[in-house]
């Protein structure tokens, strides 16, 4: 009778992680996802697919953006304007790095929300909850 408790406990401990995973992919804030990474020209154009899953309308979001190199090292500090994101609609934004080939992006970190406004007036929305993601082999945190 002991091993079947012990299986019992086991799947049980297994089922709550598995609940408590499935909620937190659930959680309402803003998700982000690196989905592209193409050169034009001398420049990477680095695409993103971004959802805002709360229930407030963004009228701004403008992120402070760090491009690391693959070894690690800062290449730029910038400003990404992803403009309005309405609520539960997905928005493709494409920027351009100049004078950078994709090949030496290794991560892209998402430092924070420079600009966040909501009906007119700044917001933490934008920072609070971002959930980031990655569809390529260049990393995106937040």
């Amino acid at each position: 009778m002991q091993p079947m408790r012990h299986i019992f406990c086991v799947l049980t401990g297994l089922a709550a992680l598995w609940g408590a995973a499935g909620s937190a992919g659930t959680t309402k804030g803003i998700s982000m996802e690196l989905n592209a990474a193409d050169l034009v020209g001398e420049a990477c154009r680095v695409t993103f697919v971004v959802t805002n899953q709360t229930d407030t309308p963004v009228d701004k979001a403008i992120y402070e953006t760090v491009l690391f190199s693959k070894e690690r090292g800062v290449l730029m500090l910038t400003l990404f304007d992803f403009g309005a994101l309405p609520t539960g609609v997905p928005r493709v934004r494409q920027f351009q790095v100049n004078d950078t080939s994709c090949s030496r992006i290794g991560m892209v970190l998402i430092n924070g929300a420079n600009t966040c406004t909501v009906a007119g007036d700044p917001n933490d929305i934008c920072g609070s909850g971002l959930g980031t993601s990655s569809r390529i082999d260049i990393e995106l945190k937040g």
